[in-house]
């Protein structure tokens, strides 16, 4: 496997590796519960410590070459706005995908933007096969992203995650390789 750039480019962003520099506007994008909310993996409350043990477990999986997180900056100023990643499963040539934004950043398509990005990346230079990504039923906003994507509704998951005493259910989509080089 190909390990990842430094950097990916989109129109409007640049994805790059996190840093601990990212460690008070991480706490302050991702300790707002309306974006833990939608997540699997942020934790609310969300403290510093959290966002430190995160960054390192991006740097030592980005070492691994198990899992690929970029911070999301605004090309235009450089300020962070969200994360997004693919975590890899070698063994079947596919991975993960995974996002979040800040609230303030919503609906302007930029995570359509910064998932184009990191697809391109996932199937162009690391040679994956498929990647996936799911999103808690409720956050129709997220599958938008990934139809706006090609990406494919492949099912749908009833009761599968716990979040805040809840369950809830989630909806699984795909875009394999041929899926990609066919896409308009």
């Amino acid at each position: 496997m190909q390990a990842a750039p430094t950097t990916l480019i989109a129109p409007r962003l640049r994805l790059r590796a996190f840093t601990l520099a990212d460690v008070p506007r991480l706490v302050a994008l991702a300790g707002n519960y309306e974006v833990a909310k939608n997540t699997l993996n942020i934790p609310h409350p969300y403290r510093e410590e959290d966002a430190r043990r995160w960054v390192q477990l991006t740097q030592e999986n980005y070492a691994q070459q198990t899992s690929y997180a970029f911070a999301i900056e605004l090309l235009a100023t450089g300020e962070f706005i969200g994360g997004i990643g693919l975590t890899i499963e070698r063994r079947f040539d596919r991975a993960e995908a995974g996002y979040w934004l800040g609230q303030p950043y919503w609906g302007r398509g930029l995570a359509s933007e910064a998932l184009a990005a990191v697809l391109r990346f996932g199937f162009e230079q690391l040679g994956l096969n498929k990647i996936y990504a799911t999103h808690i039923a409720e956050n129709q906003a997220s599958g938008r992203v990934m139809l706006k994507n090609g990406m494919v509704k492949e099912g749908e998951l009833a009761q599968h995650t716990k979040r805040d005493g809840r369950y809830h259910d989630l909806w699984q989509y795909r875009l394999t390789q041929a899926e990609y080089v066919a896409r308009p």
